[in-house]
């Protein structure tokens, strides 16, 4: 990696970071479901699918890729999180918010993906 590709990574990661960190810094539950990682899941896959179409439109470098997608999508996302708080869930005998989390969680997150793919696409092609 090149010290400009570094630097797109870096930023884009801390941007992530900091945007995850302030809206997971204080837990948000609907009854025993947390709702914050799913937030974070759903904005950044969100985000990563009107990127993907921006990049394919204006044949962006691939260092916006690792600006956006990578380090910025990559950072804001958390699958960590994701798998503690189903575990949690799972532990404490929270059987039908363990489902909603999971569904929830992969099925608006590869819907937020779609919707922004889609979303970009109708604004580019206008």
């Amino acid at each position: 990696m090149k010290g400009l590709e570094f630097v797109f990574l870096a930023v884009g990661s801390v941007l992530g970071a900091f945007l995850r960190y302030k809206i997971t810094e204080s837990p948000l539950l609907f009854n025993t479901l947390p709702l914050n990682v799913l937030i974070v899941n759903v904005i950044g896959a969100f985000v990563l699918g009107m990127f993907i179409v921006v990049s394919e439109q204006w044949n962006l470098d691939g260092r916006y890729s690792l600006l956006a997608a990578v380090g910025f999508c990559g950072s804001l996302t958390t699958m960590s999180s994701f798998a503690l708080d189903s575990s949690n869930l799972f532990e404490n005998h929270h059987y039908g918010a363990l489902a909603i989390n999971l569904v929830s969680n992969i099925g608006l997150s590869i819907g937020a993906l779609i919707g922004g793919k889609s979303l970009m696409s109708a604004i580019v092609n206008n």
